[in-house]
């Protein structure tokens, strides 16, 4: 690594008594740039060439070998840092060199690393999984021991850790999903905690012979063609609930946009009859950017035209403010999620319908529906932005029981 460690003393302005702050020095040559940490340690020029300059292939006496043997340590110590560094920035090897000596078998001190990472890149939605993650760990540990609670290493977390950490989810009403989604997002930091030589490889807990995150049945989440008839043609009782409706329908007639995708709509979007976007969900997460173009109907141009603000500079919708902080844009559109959940749940109860659609129903309803309306999976999933075609495969909840009657009665139509 092109970088250089030294205890230097800073000569610029003398304290009281003619001493100076001796001050730990890191040079990248690759930057061509220092930065000087302070230690707080204060010397006079002549106890630091004693000390340091001279002394340090010397043997000392008293407090001069104690100081020696302590800017030893600090050296060595900002030394094998950098070397676990998998690149180096100073601000890197700022968090590893400040931080406990204990904090890097520290499951919560990586946890909450990974939050403060995650909000400075504006993945607030991550931050959030990694919260929920972080807090569930934190019951089970008060539940289990009794104690100081204020660290959990990660040579603790064993395979039979992790089952009885499951158990005790599943006791707590937890789903398979939510489990999985936890145990996932701890697997993460364990990885994380491995890539910045933290721990060793050796106490991975994941994998064959191992621990192995379950996995939920997927379950098909798609309407009938007469169930979107029924819903499409439904009397909403209250304006939220055509709200909700409306909203719901216009995700599916737009190839089964999310939510926050709608939300981050703006009319700069929207040119020749059609609208294109990056999904959010992937943009951050894939290197090749994808743009999604959806082409506007009678009924997307109409639901545009009801609830599309009068400020063509802005969102097309109100559901975000174009002000507002990122961290608070996340929060109205979960907010935004909830009132479409919540008042299409009515609605569809209303309607004879299932009670647990949700806004993500619809992404699997315009699959379904394409598919059994005869386009083809490699059409959809390009609809989809998918970048795998097994991933389309589980949107897609299978032909109808007339659909595979009808082909039954041809097969003998030779």
């Amino acid at each position: 690594m092109s970088c250089h460690i030294s205890i230097v003393l800073d000569k610029r302005k003398a304290k009281k008594g003619g001493a100076y702050p001796v001050k730990l020095r890191v040079y990248s040559t690759t930057l061509n740039k220092d930065k000087r940490y302070n230690l707080n340690i204060d010397l006079t020029k002549d106890q630091f060439k004693k000390i340091w300059t001279e002394g340090r292939s010397k043997n000392l006496k008293g407090t001069n070998q104690e100081m020696k043997i302590k800017l030893s340590k600090i050296e060595n110590k900002a030394d094998d840092d950098l070397k676990k560094l998998p690149y180096f920035s100073f601000e890197q090897f700022e968090r590893k060199f400040f931080r406990k000596t204990s904090d890097s078998d520290n499951v919560y001190y990586h946890f909450n690393n990974a939050i403060k990472q995650s909000i400075k890149k504006n993945k607030i939605g991550t931050s959030e999984s990694y919260k929920y993650t972080l807090k569930s760990i934190q019951y089970y540990v008060d539940s289990i021991s009794k104690g100081d609670n204020n660290k959990l290493s990660f040579s603790n977390i064993t395979p039979d850790w992790l089952e009885d950490y499951e158990q005790y989810m599943l006791d707590n009403s937890k789903s398979i999903t939510t489990i999985a989604i936890y145990t996932r997002t701890l697997r993460v930091v364990f990885n994380n905690a491995i890539d910045e030589n933290d721990i060793s490889k050796e106490i991975y807990p994941f994998g064959k012979k191992k621990y192995q995150i379950p996995e939920s049945k997927k379950v098909k989440k798609a309407l009938t063609n007469e169930q979107l008839k029924n819903l499409f043609n439904s009397k909403p009782k209250t304006f939220e609930q055509e709200k909700a409706k409306d909203f719901w329908f216009f995700s599916y007639a737009c190839n089964g946009i999310n939510l926050k995708d709608i939300a981050l709509l703006k009319y700069t979007d929207i040119k020749n009859c059609k609208f294109s976007y990056f999904r959010a969900k992937t943009f951050k997460k894939s290197r090749t950017k994808t743009k999604i173009e959806i082409h506007l109907t009678d009924f997307t141009n109409s639901i545009i035209e009801k609830y599309g603000l009068d400020d063509k500079s802005e969102f097309v919708f109100s559901i975000l403010n174009i002000k507002n902080s990122e961290e608070k844009n996340y929060k109205c559109v979960k907010n935004f999620t909830r009132f479409v959940n919540q008042h299409l749940k009515q609605l569809a109860k209303d309607n004879g319908l299932p009670g647990d659609i949700s806004s993500y129903w619809a992404r699997h309803s315009f699959a379904t529906n394409a598919i059994r309306k005869g386009a083809s999976m490699e059409f959809i999933s390009e609809a989809l932005n998918h970048g795998d075609l097994n991933v389309t495969k589980h949107y897609f909840a299978g032909f109808e029981d007339k659909t595979k009657k009808e082909f039954a009665d041809k097969l003998m139509d030779f």
